[in-house]
């Protein structure tokens, strides 16, 4: 059974930094792509970065120059935010998806980011 667990959301003034850590267990990195997106408040959800199987990432435009998508041989998922805006306010969720090699898409509880002065 494939988990994901984040942590590391919070408040923030505007320019502070944040890390995001994605927890995954049931799956092996091979075989899936993993990310983060996040949704704001009356906003549909959108991609923020993410990393296929082989290690190439691609983030939004919004994501670029501040943002830093990694990940550890222990399954974990981490996603360094710098530089942050109140238009980065969301809640933020972890992905998983293996449809690529027949299998499905699996979303963490999600955890709020909050920047404001």
């Amino acid at each position: 059974q494939v988990q994901l667990v984040e942590s590391g959301g919070g408040s923030v003034q505007p320019g502070g930094s944040l890390r995001l850590s994605c927890a995954a267990s049931g799956i092996i990195f091979g075989t899936y792509s993993m990310g983060w997106f996040r949704q704001a408040p009356g906003k549909q959800r959108e991609l923020v970065a993410s990393i296929t199987s082989a290690g190439s990432t691609n983030y939004a435009d919004s994501a670029k120059g501040r943002f830093t998508l990694s990940r550890d041989n222990a399954r974990t998922l981490y996603l360094q935010m710098n530089s942050l805006n109140p238009e980065d306010t969301a809640v933020y969720y972890c992905n998983a998806d293996s449809r690529a090699w027949g299998g499905s898409v699996y979303w963490g509880q999600g955890t709020q980011v909050t920047v404001s002065s």
